[in-house]
């Protein structure tokens, strides 16, 4: 109870402070996620995309690139969240020192992070966000049920930036990153169903890749992407809130003992 009792509305100066400081360099922070999907549509959905004739049930009704598209959506929302959880927040705590800064007003630590997970969720919705239109201006997204999926991605930064703020309380120095981003990110990059069904795979790697959150927002961003409603869908929701509660009180919890110790 006393990390969300010293948790209050400041939380936001937190949040504001960081959006000033992005759309000050506005133009170099959207163009990645702007051109990113369009890359890799040409280059793996229409390119790469052309040696598959047919995708494996219950994906035989839908081209490549319309799978592959809400893929590209989660993994923005997942990468947004991350980088700026870890590397950023990493910066601004050791580098910068603007946490120092922070915490000599009237700003809790707790307000603190929870700014910092907050805008880590943000970059999450604002990435996401601009994927899902360039994606669905290639009309490989059904309309208007592909709207869902703005919110939706501000749940999954939630729950990757909470992630990502506990790796930022253990690492030793921002090179340590490397073990997290080659340990879960790219694992997850690579088999949460975000390039290919995860039917094909082993079942005992299924078993794996459905405990991993981007297999979850990969089911969720596709599944409103393309206009499907399955019991699967609650499911994910579920365990994105579920992990969402649990990371984000292990994050504030470790980063508060990590600044004042």
């Amino acid at each position: 109870m006393s990390l969300f009792s010293n948790i209050s509305r400041k939380a936001w100066a937190v949040w504001q402070r960081n959006r000033d400081v992005f759309f000050f360099t506005w133009k170099t922070n959207f163009l990645p996620p702007f051109l990113e999907p369009i890359l890799y549509l040409l280059a793996m959905g229409f390119g790469f995309g052309v040696l598959i004739q047919q995708l494996p049930p219950p994906w035989d009704q839908y081209t490549y690139p319309q799978f592959l598209g809400p893929g590209l959506i989660a993994i923005s929302a997942m990468y947004g969240a991350f980088f700026e959880c870890t590397y950023g927040s990493f910066v601004r705590m050791h580098y910068q020192k603007t946490f120092d800064a922070m915490v000599a007003t009237p700003l809790s630590i707790e307000d603190v992070i929870a700014g910092e997970i907050l805008w880590g969720a943000t970059k999450s919705f604002i990435n996401a966000s601009i994927v899902a239109l360039v994606v669905a201006a290639f009309g490989l997204l059904s309309f208007p049920t592909f709207l869902l999926i703005i919110p939706a991605t501000f749940l999954a930064g939630l729950a990757f930036g909470s992630v990502a703020m506990i790796f930022t309380a253990v690492v030793p120095n921002i090179d340590s990153f490397n073990y997290p981003f080659f340990l879960l990110v790219t694992p997850m990059f690579l088999f949460s169903g975000t390039f290919f069904p995860l039917e094909i795979l082993p079942e005992g790697v299924q078993a794996v890749a459905l405990a991993l959150p981007l297999t979850h927002t990969s089911i969720i961003m596709r599944d409103f992407g393309l206009g499907i409603f399955r019991w699967m869908d609650a499911l994910s929701l579920l365990y994105l809130i579920a992990l969402t509660l649990i990371t984000f009180l292990a994050a504030v919890r470790m980063m508060r003992d990590r600044l004042v110790n």
